[in-house]
C-alpha cells in the first residue's frame, strides 16, 4: 500500500508539472502568433 501512495504521489507531481509546461508553451505560442500578426499588419500599412 505504501508503494502505490508513493507512486500515485510521483505520478501527480509529474502531471502537474506537465500541465504548467503545456500552459507555459501555449502562452509561447500565442505570444509567437500576435507577434506574426503584428507584423503583418505593420507590412500592410
Amino acid at each position: 500500500m505504501r508503494k502505490f501512495v508513493v507512486l500515485a504521489a510521483a505520478a501527480a507531481a509529474l502531471l502537474v508539472s506537465a500541465c504548467n509546461t503545456v500552459e507555459g508553451v501555449g502562452r509561447d505560442v500565442s505570444a509567437a502568433g500576435r507577434a506574426v500578426s503584428d507584423t503583418a499588419k505593420d507590412a500592410k500599412h
